[in-house]
C-alpha cells in the first residue's frame, strides 16, 4: 500500500477523481443489480426472518 503513496506519483485533482468514482460505481450498480425475485425457498426464509424480527420487538 505504501507505493500508492510514493512522492513520485502524479496527483489527480479532484474534480477528475469524482468522475472516475463515479463510472466505476455506475459500473458497480450495473453488474451487481439483484435479481428481480428471489428463489422460493430464499423467499420463505427472508419471511421467516420477517416474521421473528416482528415477535422478538
Amino acid at each position: 500500500m505504501a507505493g500508492l503513496f510514493a512522492n513520485d506519483s502524479e496527483q489527480i485533482d479532484r474534480r477528475t477523481s469524482r468522475s472516475i468514482c463515479d463510472a466505476v460505481g455506475e459500473r458497480l450498480q450495473q453488474s451487481l443489480r439483484p435479481e428481480p425475485q428471489l428463489p422460493t425457498h430464499l423467499e420463505q426464509l427472508m419471511k421467516e426472518l420477517r416474521q421473528r424480527d416482528r415477535d422478538s420487538h
